[in-house]
């Protein structure tokens, strides 16, 4: 029950801010004496020791009073007192200074209404009750229904005592994370409960109200952390059932805080047909200097059970690392990783849910890599990397293991030393590359042993390239150079014929090795540009149209020195053919040319442009826009050559519409040659042939347009942490191969994404939505085969039904094969403190659905119900 503190009638006002220095009986300020009615001034008796340890400020808006009788001071509308660390306000305040007690209570109008509700603040936690008994002297306090909250957790108690600073017992209390806390729409209700501020709550029997409604979801006895950093802890898993492994627990284990620096999370799967997972989970980061995660995670799945027939074994993993460094810390050096390996089958084979929206990758690749400038006349570059890409269609692993590369910048030795540089001589300067690597290609199958080594390739490449530029009739820009090559190597072969099997010998050759090349190259270029105008006055302003055609020539000389000759020798001895090699062949980069090179190179690359009248009144310039970012073609002439001297003519563009929103890219090879009966490419022109000039021989189109109900208001906002999960465990950013099902997995990086929604009676209006759209298409007419080898259209998108209700949907379909490819839908509804989440993968042979409910709030997670349906067992 609250305590109503009385209006009493004042006795003696005083002024309504003072301070006072209260003793055990007497108050001793010159302010005070005066009010004495009494004719003594000095009191002869000694001045007892003092009993409070600072002074007690205090103030009122109304008025304040003294009652000498009572020892009380009244404080009356909008009062306040401070005390050391404790500050009360409220609308009445009365301080009993004879038993050094603090009453603070409401004010109470003429209707009954209550107004001013005390606020006791002490340190950093702050309660807000309707009234509230303070003693000064022991710091000891009696608080009617009090609100407090504690680390996201709300308190709401009907009677509280305050043992200390450290310590408060509570009766009868509510514990939730609503933010409603007038009416939440849960809570826990602790009938005795002991709390520690910052800390913990430690309370006896306790069940879980809804809605005012007790369940029977209850415990005996329970402890709530509130503390203030990260502290280790219990994760608690997910329940379910599959068809073929038989009943499960999953990311379920222990949460370590081992610094502020990083953390740790160690989680497990176990599976009752004995299959079981683990998961490492680690975070890490120093302020201004690096950042970065880690992640391993391994699976031994078993299918079926032993005996059967489709009996089988297997162990997966997957390990990411990524880190990324303060650009601050060191501005001349730098590290980072972006890594991704693991088993091929990994996405594809992995039970755990928290992979289900990225079974469809089929590529992974990393990279390990540090560089460090050194400053200077000139400039030394150097680094040092480790890559890493895999394709898990293939299980073909390639790993560079390492690659160094260093360089040092242009020199310029005819350059002067002041001013600029002008002409042919001053422009001349040269650099020296250097790139070394250790190449594996290795299977899945061997990846991590010994034996991926055996096919490992090394070698050096140092590369001078020599140049100049210079302009010529003014507008002409013409570049010159020569670049001389020297590759070392480590693996050379050699071949032979043997006549017994009647088949070539190819020998492997440990050792080093090396060869020498270099080539000239002159091109020509200039920049042409084309406006069309058509006024001011006109919607399209004008267009503007930018060439830049170039012309090129190159020669590649012949280095038969380095090929030699086997003979080919059949049954009878006799001699039927000589074939050239190089014992270079399969070498690192490449083997030097036998076949002497003089070609002519044409390009031409075009942009378009417009400037449009703004749509907003106000603006005082056009709007530019690009009407096409892109429109390039490129063909060659081999001068030197016998046949089939022209290369395909390569068509490229691409261009950005509806506010970049709509991004097209596009590509075509036309070739010139006719093709045979055999459908085998001859010296003959197309056009000459009987047909058009040039040969349709592949083309290809991509589009993505991203679209959304903010794409038509001014606060577009970027929804990309909301995908964040799906790219850490290797899926992609536009939820094109639906999202991750694992809705309980808030442990490591745990987001509060509730939004405050007022509650109205009326609808609103505008609805929500984003829309992402993916179209792909392939044709190819290499041999006359005239058929598009891939049609595909994916999609995905969000809408919002209501404040609180969204549903999703991730699919695709294949325009070519007429069907569907995989399919998600997704419901959602947020429940103010609670969150329900539902998907729904319909058909494949991963059709499945989901279903979760649980406490939004972090302190709170581990209450959460989870129900889900596996896939249907294939036979």
């Amino acid at each position: 029950m609250a305590q109503d503190i009385p209006n009493p009638k004042p006795t003696t006002e005083i002024p309504a801010s003072k301070e006072l220095e209260v003793k055990n009986d007497s108050i001793s300020t010159q302010e005070l004496k005066r009010i004495e009615t009494d004719s003594i001034v000095n009191d002869s008796l000694s001045q007892p020791k003092k009993l409070l340890e600072a002074i007690v400020t205090y103030k009122a808006k109304d008025y304040t009073s003294v009652n000498q009788k009572t020892q009380q001071i009244y404080l009356y509308n909008q009062a306040e007192i401070q005390y050391k660390d404790m500050d009360i306000k409220a609308g009445v305040i009365v301080i009993d200074y004879g038993k050094d007690i603090v009453y603070a209570g409401r004010l109470k109008d003429s209707l009954g209404n209550y107004s001013q509700h005390p606020v006791f603040k002490q340190g950093s936690d702050v309660v807000e009750p309707d009234s509230i008994a303070f003693n000064l002297k022991t710091k000891k306090a009696l608080i009617w229904n009090s609100k407090t909250e504690q680390q996201g957790g709300r308190i709401i108690s009907d009677l509280t005592k305050k043992e200390n600073d450290s310590v408060y017992f509570v009766k009868r209390a509510k514990f939730t994370t609503s933010d409603n806390i007038e009416n939440p729409e849960y809570y826990f209700l602790l009938r005795k409960a002991k709390i520690v501020p910052g800390k913990k709550v430690v309370t006896g029997l306790t069940n879980l109200f809804i809605a005012d409604v007790p369940t029977p979801i209850g415990l005996p006895f329970a402890f709530f952390p509130l503390s203030k950093s990260r502290t280790s802890g219990v994760l608690f898993p997910s329940f379910g059932e599959q068809n073929d492994r038989g009943y499960f627990l999953q990311n379920g284990g222990y949460y370590f805080a081992i610094s502020d620096y990083f953390d740790l999370a160690a989680l497990g799967d176990y599976y009752t047909n004995g299959s079981y997972g683990i998961r490492l989970e680690s975070s890490y980061a120093v302020r201004y200097k690096f950042r970065g995660s880690l992640s391993f995670r391994y699976e031994n799945l078993i299918n079926s059970e032993r005996g059967f027939p489709d009996y089988s074994k297997s162990t997966i993993y997957n390990l990411r690392w990524n880190q990324s460094q303060d650009s601050k810390s060191s501005p001349n050096s730098r590290f980072s990783a972006s890594v991704n390996l693991g088993s091929s089958t990994y996405f594809q084979e992995s039970v755990n849910q928290l992979n289900s929206s990225n079974f469809l990758n089929n590529t992974l690749s990393s990279s390990v890599s540090y560089s460090k400038t050194f400053q200077g006349e000139p400039q030394v570059n150097v680094s040092l990397s480790a890559t890493h890409s895999q394709n898990t269609n293939t299980q073909v692993i390639n790993m560079t293991l390492p690659t160094f590369q260093g360089s040092v910048d242009r020199i310029y030795p005819f350059a002067p030393k002041t001013g600029s540089k002008k002409g042919a001589i001053d422009n001349i300067n040269f650099q020296y590359n250097v790139r070394g690597e250790n190449r594996i290609q290795t299977s899945d199958s061997l990846f991590l042993t010994g034996a991926m080594f055996d096919e490992a390739k090394a070698g050096f490449q140092h590369t001078i390239p020599l140049s100049t530029n210079f302009k010529v009739f003014k507008h002409f820009s013409m570049t010159t150079s020569a670049n001389y090559k020297e590759n070392w190597t480590f693996n050379t072969i050699n071949k032979s014929y043997d006549t017994e099997t009647q088949s070539v010998v190819t020998t492997p050759l440990k050792g080093f090795d090396s060869f020498r090349t270099y080539n000239f190259s002159t091109s020509v270029g200039t920049t042409v540009y084309g406006m069309f105008d058509f006024g001011e006055d006109k919607k399209i302003q004008a267009i503007r149209h930018v060439m830049r055609p170039s012309v090129s020539y190159n020669i590649n000389p012949s280095f038969e020195k380095y090929y030699e000759t086997y003979e080919v020798i059949s049954a009878d001895g006799v001699t039927t053919d000589q074939v050239d090699y190089t014992r270079f062949e399969g070498s690192l980069f490449g083997t030097p040319g036998k076949v002497y090179s003089s070609s002519v190179g044409l390009s031409l690359n075009n942009n378009l442009e417009a400037k449009i009248r703004d749509k907003d009144s106000t603006a005082t310039e056009a709007k530019k826009v690009f009407l096409l970012n892109s429109l390039n073609f490129s063909t060659n002439y081999n001068v030197a050559g016998d046949s089939l001297n022209w290369s395909p003519v390569r068509v490229s563009g691409g261009t950005q519409l509806f506010d970049d929103k709509l991004s097209v890219n596009f590509g075509a090879t036309l070739d010139p040659y006719a093709l045979d009966n055999n459908n085998t490419k001859i010296n003959t022109f197309n056009i000459d042939n009987g047909g058009s000039l040039f040969r349709l021989s592949s083309a290809n189109m991509t589009m993505s347009y991203n679209l959304s109900s903010d794409s038509f208001e001014d606060n577009n906002q970027n929804d990309a942490a909301a995908r964040d999960q799906s790219l850490r465990s290797g899926g992609r950013a536009d939820d094109l191969f639906g999202k991750s099902q694992d809705y309980a997995d808030q442990q490591i990086n745990n987001r509060d994404q509730s939004e405050e929604v007022t509650p109205t009676d009326l609808y609103n209006y505008k609805i929500p939505w984003s829309l992402r759209l993916a179209y792909a298409v392939n044709y190819s007419n290499t041999r006359r085969q005239n058929e598009i080898s891939s049609h595909s259209l994916m999609f995905s998108g969000d809408i919002e039904l209501s404040p609180r209700w969204s549903v999703g949907a991730s699919s695709g379909y294949d325009l070519k094969n007429k069907g569907f490819t995989y399919t998600q839908l997704r419901f959602e509804r947020d429940l103010e403190s609670w969150r329900m989440n539902f998907s729904w993968i319909p058909f494949s042979n991963r059709s499945s659905w989901n279903f979760f409910i649980g406490i939004r709030s972090s302190i709170l997670k581990d209450i959460k119900y989870e129900k889900r349906k596996q896939p249907d067992k294939q036979l």
